[in-house]
């Protein structure tokens, strides 16, 4: 079966055939490397010249496709040549095809090569010289060093050049990766952090107005209406100020405006809003310095969890407390768990996901869920935020 040989790039075929073109130029001169004279020209006369010529031009076609099969027939070439009387441009060929397989060949040919012609240049020097005695004998190895070790150490350098010039490459477009990763998910962090801060600051608003807009419709007593109505005002102008407050806060470019965050200091007024609302609410909070973080994810905690028993809590008292235990803040909101006659406001279940979110931020544990009591079933939300993480973590 005959061995299909690879096809020449087309600069190849350029460099084989004007080196073809100047070595036939050379020998139509009659411009040989040696005079017939010189005792290892074996194969005198113009015509011996012409065989290593056209061997080595089609080496060259193999220069870049096939580097180590041309560097070997090519070193057979250049052998032949000197039992000739030799041309300039075959030995011309001969270095690019050294060159070339440095430089194309695999790596481990790129490191072989020059350590081998390297070798045999100082062989070629020292070894004739301790045969024949004679300055002239150190020429050998001068040549080989000129014809051999010189492209392949030429060819190595350019390699290591290039080899570094594409590491470089990759190592930027690794990080350009890795930056517009991190910019992904800053933008996603970013997108969910004024998620949860829009629905916190809105939800509690928009619940109450929902649940005594839908009374104020079904009941016909004028003066229920009338004092729903004027929950409804307070929830409205508040909830306005709160989205004001927010999009001029996103709408500045200086980014010298940070949100106010709300702190357990104000759960009193909170606690105060939701029973202006319609809930039966009593707080029991334990006041101690707590880092800035998990002093916004307790208050946004309880913030949602009244909510959420304004949403969808049967008739009750409601329950919060905080308390400090083993170096954690622990956030407790009951509320009572059952069919609700009145009106209700839908959910989306993002205040859950809120406030998971936010606690895991802090490295705590969160668990929303029905458990029963010695006055019935309730809803509980518990959040334990661990005190000492809650310095570097981040909630808003």
């Amino acid at each position: 079966m005959a061995v299909r040989l690879p096809r020449p790039r087309r600069f190849d075929v350029h460099v084989a055939l004007g080196s073809l073109l100047g070595g036939l130029l050379l020998w139509a001169l009659g411009l040989a490397t040696r005079p017939a004279t010189e005792v290892y020209v074996l194969l005198p006369g113009r015509w011996p010249v012409l065989v290593p010529l056209f061997v080595m031009a089609g080496c060259e076609l193999l220069r870049r496709t096939a580097p180590r099969t041309a560097l070997l027939i090519g070193t057979a070439a250049i052998v032949l040549d000197v039992l000739t009387q030799g041309n300039l441009v075959t030995i011309l060929m001969y270095t690019d095809l050294m060159y070339a397989a440095v430089l194309y060949g695999p790596p481990a040919s790129a490191h072989r090569i020059p350590r081998i012609t390297g070798l045999l240049s100082v062989a070629g020097a020292v070894v004739p010289f301790a045969v024949w005695r004679e300055p002239e004998a150190l020429l050998i190895g001068v040549v080989t060093g000129i014809v051999a070790f010189g492209p392949a150490a030429t060819g190595l350098i350019v390699r290591n050049h290039r080899d570094a010039a594409v590491a470089a490459r990759l190592r930027a477009e690794q990080t350009a990766l890795l930056a517009e990763m991190d910019r992904t998910q800053a933008v996603t962090a970013e997108r969910a952090r004024m998620a949860r801060e829009l629905h916190d600051m809105v939800a509690n608003h928009l619940s109450a107005i929902a649940i005594h807009s839908t009374a104020a419709l079904s009941l016909e007593d004028p003066r229920t209406s009338q004092e729903a109505l004027v929950v409804i005002r307070e929830n409205s102008v508040e909830g306005l100020a709160e989205m004001r407050r927010l999009i001029g806060i996103l709408r500045d470019d200086s980014g010298d405006t940070e949100p106010v965050a709300p702190t357990l200091d104000g759960l009193g007024a909170l606690v105060d809003s939701a029973r202006t609302n319609g809930l039966d609410v009593t707080l029991d909070a334990e006041r101690s310095e707590v880092p800035a973080p998990v002093e916004l994810a307790a208050y946004r905690i309880v913030q949602e969890s009244l909510t959420n028993a304004l949403k969808h809590a049967a008739p009750g008292p409601v329950a919060v407390s905080l308390a400090r235990r083993d170096g954690s803040l622990v956030v407790s909101v009951t509320s009572p768990y059952g069919d609700r006659d009145g009106p209700r406001a839908p959910g989306s279940g993002a205040g859950l996901v809120g406030m998971r979110e936010r606690v895991a931020l802090l490295d705590g544990a969160f668990e929303a869920a029905p458990e029963d009591s010695p006055e019935g079933k309730i809803w509980v939300v518990r959040a334990t935020l661990p005190v000492s993480h809650g310095v570097e973590g981040d909630t808003a």
